[in-house]
């Protein structure tokens, strides 16, 4: 079949393969980078190829996980500072593989925009490249989507996919009981959850983006996109070094929601809110809205990102261990024969 010269294309439908095929080639370096054992086979193909016994495996359960950043985006979008949302979204994932004892493997993304920058897609992509090497992930595939129509102009949407693995017999949570310790790990602010309300009291504020932060340097809107942390080495190096009993990665919903999913139905938490300071962005949220200390501790992590339950005899030695990769630990709690979460003191 012959076009005629003035023949349509899928350029003039908005799709710009070209476009599309140079953001492949600019990302290559960013993934290599990632490359650890077991990579067979990664960027370019119809799948990526990973080896789990050229990894160290031998008898190994797989574990997946998938996450966004949720209206995080809207922020990075409106400012164009979206240079850690990449980080953010290996995050969210391999932190949710690690409470399960799984070491993270590999980590795919899809990027979805109505027009491609190419620009803008790398350095995305670039961040999750930097999220998966601080992590040992490899980043082995992804899609890029150019979708016309789908998103307003300069939108795009995030998602990710990760793989890890564990030996078995070794998934957590497992061994946990009364008197266990909890020790909190210090999140690097507000991490990837709560930000529809997040952005609801910026609006309440009267503040812009580009206004100095209230609670901290640079502008509000670099504070706030402050990447989440990542937990990964050093939680595998406490479950490594023994008695680890569960990890519970405080997203969406707090210590108040997050950390019974780690515990036996007969057991609960006891934590003693003045055990840590509650972290300056947290404190402005609060006074904004006038959010009592219940809602807080229900949406967001109110500066702990993530709670590690020990054996208590284990609890000094793990929490140096911890302080050594560069975590700043607070034993903030007690696991208790009550069901739920209690709270001791008050967020100060």
């Amino acid at each position: 079949m012959t076009a005629g010269k003035n023949g349509i294309t899928y350029a003039d439908a908005g799709v710009d393969i070209d476009a599309g095929n140079a953001l492949v080639d600019r990302i290559k370096p960013a993934a290599k980078r990632t490359n650890r054992p077991g990579v067979i086979s990664g960027l370019g193909g119809f799948g990526a190829l990973f080896d789990l016994k050229a990894a160290g495996y031998s008898d190994p359960i797989l574990v997946g996980a998938t996450d966004g950043v949720g209206t995080k985006l809207r922020i990075a979008i409106d400012t164009g500072l979206v240079d850690g949302v990449g980080i953010d979204l290996v995050a969210m994932c391999v932190n949710d593989l690690i409470c399960q004892g799984a070491e993270p493997l590999f980590f795919l993304d899809y990027f979805a925009t109505g027009k491609l920058d190419a620009d803008t897609a790398a350095r995305i992509i670039e961040g999750i490249a930097e999220g998966c090497a601080q992590s040992g992930c490899a980043l082995i595939g992804g899609e890029t989507a150019e979708m016309p129509g789908m998103y307003p102009e300069g939108d795009f949407d995030l998602a990710g996919f990760s793989v890890g693995a564990m030996e078995r017999g070794a998934a957590l949570p497992e061994g946990v009981k009364k008197g266990d310790a909890l020790l909190g790990l210090a999140s690097d602010g507000v991490h990837s959850n709560g930000y529809s309300l997040v952005r609801k009291l910026v609006e309440m504020s009267g503040l812009d983006w580009t206004d100095l932060s209230p609670f901290g340097s640079g502008t509000l809107g670099e504070a706030l996109l402050t990447p989440t942390r990542l937990y990964v080495k050093p939680a595998l190096s406490a479950i490594r070094a023994g008695g680890v009993h569960a990890l519970a990665h405080i997203t969406g919903g707090g210590l108040t929601e997050n950390l019974p999913r780690v515990l036996p139905d007969t057991t609960g938490a006891e934590i003693d809110l003045k055990s840590w300071d509650l972290p300056p962005v947290f404190k402005w949220m609060a006074k904004i809205g006038s959010i009592s200390e219940s809602e807080m501790l229900k949406t967001f992590n109110c500066g702990i990102g993530m709670v590690v339950v020990c054996a208590d005899e284990r609890a000094d030695a793990l929490s140096e261990l911890l302080s050594s990769t560069g975590e700043t630990v607070v034993r903030i709690g007690t696991v208790t024969d009550a069901s739920g979460v209690t709270y001791s003191g008050s967020l100060s």
